[in-house]
């Protein structure tokens, strides 16, 4: 059961204007803009003309025979953006979840990945087709590049196949994960000259307050490429931290709500993941508190790089 505090919450009108379906908008601003007001139902605009909703559930690790339950309590609870991938093995149960919902399709945002061991243009475009072929899904709101891993050749040959899913309107949005400045680089550099096209509509990292990686926000922020956080809240490493506790004191909030909270207002979508529903309802509980800028100044550590999880993006492959 929801507490009456959240669904107060989820019920409160929108401040930004944010559609019920994540089609395409032309009105374009840049994707690095923060709302002054928003809410679970917000999106933020793509490079490719779609939106994509401010608030991600993640099923990382979550078991098949766990994850439709786990993912139609989230829509309960107001999340409509779900974050998979082909190696979680779980696509399936998530179309299931989109399914039986009872919401329309366009209203759910619903992203899948290239795996590493499916680089290469060939083995990508099976990936897709596969990722179909599970999901039973029309289209694919944004379909990302897992990691760099396999060589300058297979991440072309993938980005490839990812564009011309796109041109085919088989994927709605497309980009990359875990990829680092060179990687990122090397991917304009062959988007500019191969005329394939496509462009980078989200690009997806480890993000938190130890590990901010300005130079890759700042290049994609001057590309208006939206940035999704995964490990928002750290995997709980630093739930004793003094900064985090002072805060929820302050704050009334949790440490986790403190650091998506930290996520939000940096203009990031963090991907958050329970299979508890105390928790998937703590996580939505977000949007009825705001961190001043002595507080988000406490949480700055521009040095810190202090991964929680692997780190693709060193890799010079």
């Amino acid at each position: 059961m929801r507490s009456a505090a959240l669904r107060k919450q989820l019920q409160r009108p929108q401040r930004l204007v944010a559609p019920t379906s994540f089609a395409i908008n032309h009105t374009r601003t840049m994707a690095a803009q923060v709302p002054a007001k928003f809410n679970i139902n917000t999106a933020l605009p793509l490079n490719s003309g779609y939106q994509i909703p401010v608030l991600g559930y993640g099923v990382y690790q979550t078991p098949a025979a766990e994850c439709e339950k786990a993912t139609l309590h989230a829509f309960r609870t107001g999340y409509r953006h779900v974050d998979s991938a082909r190696a979680y093995r779980n696509e399936q149960p998530c179309a299931d979840a989109i399914r039986n919902s009872g919401l329309k399709r366009e209203e759910i945002f619903f992203t899948s990945k290239v795996p590493p061991r499916s680089m290469g243009y060939e083995a990508a475009k099976k990936s897709i087709e596969s990722s179909f072929y599970q999901t039973g899904l029309d289209y694919i709101d944004l379909y990302l590049i897992h990691s760099p891993y396999g060589g300058k050749e297979a991440r072309c040959g993938a980005w490839k196949a990812l564009a011309e899913a796109q041109k085919a309107g088989k994927i709605r949005s497309i980009g990359v994960s875990n990829y680092g400045v060179h990687h990122l680089d090397e991917l304009e550099d062959y988007i500019k000259t191969s005329g394939v096209g496509g462009t980078i509509d989200v690009g997806q990292w480890e993000l938190h307050p130890w590990l901010p990686r300005n130079d890759i926000v700042e290049w994609a922020r001057k590309r208006n490429v939206v940035i999704e956080a995964y490990c928002p809240i750290v995997r709980g490493e630093r739930a004793d931290e003094p900064v985090l506790k002072a805060l929820t004191e302050k704050h009334g909030k949790t440490w986790a709500q403190i650091l998506l909270r930290w996520s939000l207002q940096k203009g990031f979508v963090p991907l958050v993941k329970s299979v508890t529903p105390s928790r998937i309802e703590e996580n939505a509980a977000i949007f009825d508190f705001e961190l001043d800028k002595e507080d988000m100044k406490a949480l700055d550590f521009p040095d810190s790089y202090v991964p929680c999880s692997w780190d693709p993006t060193t890799s010079h492959d």
